[in-house]
């Protein structure tokens, strides 16, 4: 799994002309599943995720988690993440999850991320999504599963 994390003061999905989802203070999350993802991976990445540090405390610091600021979180599904574009001009999707393999994968995740107390707002699955956001800082951070056990370096 693939995700794109964006600390934001507020963003919303909309779709056909409908918001679907929306948060105040919180994080969007752009989630890719991959062919080889498993439901350890999503459980694995939402922990990661939710837990992030990445909210300023009263010095000004990055050091407060999701949790400790009160926000809510936004998770977008996007199986663009996994594009490879290390060939030619056109993205190659291969190393992404087919939509079935990939939607229940995607549940497993948003029901982790609720099942540690925190408000989750979603897109639609396979839709055609708008997603409007502001991003605070701006903060962007890239996660994959993969590399989530990998060694520390010293």
């Amino acid at each position: 799994m693939r995700a794109c994390i964006q600390r934001v003061s507020r963003a919303q999905v909309v779709v056909g002309g409908e918001v679907c989802g929306q948060i105040g203070l919180g994080m969007v999350v752009l989630l890719g599943v991959a062919r080889d993802d498993t439901a350890a991976d999503a459980q694995r990445l939402a922990e990661k995720i939710a837990g992030l540090r990445i909210f300023e405390d009263a010095s000004g610091k990055m050091n407060l988690a999701l949790a400790e600021v009160g926000g809510a979180m936004l998770v977008v599904s996007q199986f663009t993440l996994l594009g490879d574009c290390r060939r030619g001009r056109r993205p190659d999707f291969f190393a992404a999850a087919s939509p079935e393999m990939a939607e229940p994968l995607y549940r497993v995740f948003v029901e982790a991320v609720a099942g540690q107390g925190l408000s989750v707002a979603t897109g639609r699955f396979r839709e055609y999504m708008q997603v409007e956001l502001v991003n605070d800082g701006p903060v962007t951070i890239l996660l994959d599963s993969r590399e989530l056990t990998a060694p520390r370096r010293s």
